[in-house]
This record gives C-alpha cells, sequence and structure tokens, in this order.
C-alpha cells in the first residue's frame, strides 16, 4: 500500500489540514531545531589526569620469537575456498630479518603466505597484532588456532592465546591483499593490573567490551585532548594507556540522552601554586622568599631582592592549557563536524593534581586558598557560572595518617568540598572524592605502578560525584 504524502503548500486548510501541515513543516526542518547543545566537561590537572593506567602488558615489535619464518607465494589473488597448504607455491624466501623496522622485504608476485614457529621466554596470554597499515589484512594463526583476522575494510578480531615459555609454536599468517610484510607487534595480555587483565579475564568493566571481546568506543561521548593529552575521537580504549576520563565518561554519558564531549587539558609535573596558578593570584612571603604572583617569575627570590625571570612564569601552564580548551570550543563546528549547528553547555569540570605541590612548602600551605581561585576562576573564565566542580585528592594520603604537606594539600582538597561547610558558596556545586580507597597501590608520584583499576575506580568515583551534583 502506498503511503500517503503530506504536502506543505499555502492553500487554504482545514483544521484537520493545518495540524497536517504543522506536522509536516517540523519534520521537514533541520533536526538541529530540536536538538539540545551538547553537555561539555573539561577535565584537568597533572599526569595522573593525562594519564598511566596500562591497557596492557606493553607492545613490542616482534622479532626474536619468530623462528625460521618463510613467505611463500602462491599464484592468483586471495581466495577463501583455496586450501594454499594443498598447493605448490611459485616462489619461496627465507626471511632473515622478520620483523624489528626492517625486516626482509618480502617477493610479492602473488598470494603470500608466512610460515614458521613462535617461542616466546615467558609464560602467559598473547595477543598478536601481524601488519602495519594495509598489510594488517590477514588472518594470522599459531598453533592452528585463529588470534588475528583483518578482512579488507573491516576492524580486526583478535583473541588471546597461552603460550608456554620456551615452547615452540607453528603459526601462518595468510594476507589478503598484496601489501605484505614481516611488520607486527605482540602483546602480553595477563599482565595484573592492566586493563586487559581486569576486563578480560577478571570481570571487570564489562561495558568496555563488545560481544566479540573486542575494545568498544562510544559515539555519544567523545574525547577530545590537547597539549598532552591529545587524541580526538569516541570514547573507548586505545593506545597503550588510560586517564580517569574513561570512567568518567561512561558515567556521565549514560546520565545524559544529549552526546557528552570530554575536553581534556593537562600536563605532568605541575604545581597549582606555579605552574597552574590562577590569574589574578597575588605574590606571597613565607621564610624569607617572595613567591611569585600570577604572570611573575621566577618562581620565588629572596625578600629585598629583585627578581630574576626565567623561561616561565607563574600561571604559564594555567594560560597554555586552558587557551588550548578555549581554541577548541571557539571552533567547535570545525572540531566536531558531527554536531555542527548544536552548540554547548559546560556542565562541568574535573581536577585531579596535587602531587608536585607536595614537595614545596610554601605551595602545601597555599594549595587550599589556590584551589578556591581556580575553582571560581574556571567558572568565571569560561563563562559558567553553574557549572559543576570534581576534584580528587591523591590516592596515597589517607585521613588520619597523612602529614607534613601531604596531609596540608589533603585537608585543602577535602576543604572546598561543599559538605564541609568550609565555603557555604560551594554547597551542592562543588565535590571532592576522596580516593585512598580507591587506590590498588603505589603513590602519584609513581603514577600509582599504572594499575588501570586505579585510574577506572577513581574516574568512575568523580563521574559519579558530578552526576550527584547535577541531579541537586
Amino acid at each position: 500500500m502506498k503511503k500517503p504524502t503530506l504536502r506543505c503548500t499555502g492553500e487554504k486548510l482545514s483544521l484537520l489540514h493545518l495540524q497536517a501541515f504543522i506536522l509536516c513543516f517540523f519534520l521537514t526542518q533541520p533536526a538541529v531545531f530540536s536538538q539540545e547543545p551538547v553537555k561539555v566537561f573539561i577535565l584537568s590537572g597533572q599526569s595522573n589526569m593525562v594519564g598511566a593506567g596500562k591497557i596492557d602488558g606493553g607492545t613490542s615489535r616482534w622479532s626474536s620469537e619468530f623462528i625460521e619464518p618463510v613467505v611463500s607465494v602462491y599464484e592468483g589473488s586471495y581466495d577463501p575456498e583455496v586450501d594454499y597448504d594443498q598447493m605448490e607455491p611459485i616462489d619461496t624466501l627465507k626471511l632473515d630479518a622478520f620483523g624489528g623496522v626492517e625486516p626482509t622485504p618480502y617477493p610479492g608476485g602473488g598470494v603470500q603466505i608466512t610460515r614458521g614457529f613462535v617461542q616466546v621466554k615467558e609464560t602467559g596470554l598473547y595477543e598478536f597484532r601481524p601488519g602495519y597499515g594495509g598489510s594488517m589484512d590477514n588472518v594470522m594463526e599459531v598453533g592452528g588456532v585463529e588470534v588475528h583476522r583483518k578482512e579488507i575494510g573491516k576492524d580486526a578480531i583478535r583473541h588471546e592465546i597461552k603460550l608456554e615459555g620456551g615452547q615452540k609454536v607453528p603459526f601462518k599468517i595468510t594476507y589478503f591483499t598484496h601489501q605484505a610484510n614481516g611488520l607486527g607487534w605482540i602483546v602480553r595480555m595477563d599482565v595484573p593490573g592492566t586493563l586487559a587483565t581486569l576486563v578480560k579475564h577478571q570481570g571487570l568493566y564489562p561495558f568496555l567490551m563488545n560481544e566479540n571481546r573486542q575494545w568498544i568506543s562510544r559515539d555519544d561521548v567523545w574525547y577530545r585532548g590537547v597539549i598532552t593529552a591529545s587524541g580526538n575521537r569516541g570514547l573507548g580504549v586505545t593506545g597503550g594507556r588510560i586517564g580517569p576520563e574513561l570512567g568518567f565518561g561512561h558515567v556521565v554519558g549514560n546520565h545524559f540522552d544529549e552526546p557528552v564531549l570530554l575536553l581534556k587539558t593537562s600536563q605532568g609535573n605541575r604545581s597549582l601554586s606555579w605552574d597552574f596558578l590562577p590569574p589574578g593570584s597575588e605574590r606571597f612571603e613565607y621564610g624569607g622568599q617572595i613567591f611569585a604572583g600570577y604572570k611573575e617569575s621566577p618562581l620565588s627570590w629572596e625578600k629585598g631582592t629583585q627578581p630574576v625571570p626565567i623561561n616561565w612564569y607563574a600561571g604559564k601552564q594555567y594560560d597554555d592549557c586552558f587557551q588550548a580548551a578555549h581554541e577548541v570550543l571557539d571552533h567547535f563546528d570545525e572540531q566536531f563536524p558531527h554536531w555542527k549547528g548544536r552548540g554547548y553547555k559546560i556542565e562541568g569540570f574535573a581536577w585531579w593534581q596535587g602531587d608536585k605541590d607536595r614537595y614545596n612548602e610554601a605551595h602545601a600551605i597555599q594549595y587550599e586558598k589556590n584551589l578556591v581561585r581556580l575553582i571560581k576562576t574556571l567558572r568565571k573564565e569560561f563563562s559558567a557560572p553553574d557549572a559543576k566542580f570534581v576534584v580528587a585528592t591523591l590516592g596515597q594520603s589517607e585521613k588520619g595518617n597523612a602529614e607534613g604537606n601531604e596531609k596540608r594539600i589533603l585537608d585543602a582538597q577535602l576543604a572546598v568540598d561543599g559538605t564541609s561547610g568550609s565555603y557555604p558558596e560551594f554547597k551542592g556545586n562543588v565535590s571532592t572524592v576522596y580516593t585512598h580507597p580507591l587506590s590498588q597501590g603505589g603513590a602519584s608520584n609513581s603514577h600509582y605502578n599504572g594499575n588501570a583499576q586505579t585510574y577506572m575506580d577513581v574516574g568512575i568515583a568523580m563521574g559519579q560525584a558530578m552526576v550527584d551534583l547535577l541531579l541537586k
């Protein structure tokens, strides 16, 4: 049955026709008119916000693990119906160099298949990533088990395999195109504390994988990193490290019907009382030294002397990081063409920092004052007076046991929480996440030993704290 069509005309309309006309009008308008702005969260801090949680045991180029590799060439183009093991090759070549940065070139001239043995040093679960660029289009088998398959134009599907240290196991790589070479990477997938181990073997964070046990990315939550925190992609597991944005993004993304942008601008080894010093901060005196105010240099100088500037100034990292954030937001449609015309609204800020300030007593003493100024300044800086603010403490700092500068910084971070009563204006809009119970060990200066669970759990807790504030 042919569907009736609505024609939008200027003819005189009955009430029924008028209703149809109105419906037609809205159905034929660009979708942007019915779309809410993108929800933006700005994440910043030092190296732990940049992210050091290990995804796996580390990717390394393969080389000496592979023994007696030989490439065979078969006539024609790849045909999945052909059993190449039953065919005679038209050419064979022993590969003197397999892997590394300069593998022995393949001969070409037909379907190319590499066979040999793989022998790892340590027993464990391994993932193989054969090829680079176009040469990734292949299927790889180890011990007769398919461990990698990437059809042309499709995503790779990989499965880890357990190998015994010192044991020779046959392998075969069948390339689907002429772009074949000896490049490849091998990854240990069962190292304790890595995200791969936590998700694939301990059952944590199942939302990070699909039914094929492959990492997935979200198209409703977008990650944009600037300064050290680079990247422009859907939120998911990529590269070799994660930060708290992964857990944070999943929580806030699940809260909103509208799409979410995580804009992370962060740099390691930076102090709030020097590098990130907010605009408007004044110099202060401590221990016979004058400490720089915003835009002043150097960090400090002896009272009564003339400061000699260096090639850095108080607040330089603040300026660099948040100017970079402005650059992204000022060109929103260009940066995110899939959201063109939608606009955005800054919903909140997330801050994880404090490690470097604990090495300078004067900076630790000033931390609370500077943190309060940072919260107020960022809201003003981005014209977002109602934006929520979440702070995370340093994981090694424990209530009741922290001493010295660590205690000063912990107390400062806890003081800005809206429930503390120290700052009535922060009630209902600032929250501090106490991360010591979430840390799996290590300290902030060692990046919690790269334990991905620490980064995931801190991110999830920060995201939940943000959502709780948004609901108030």
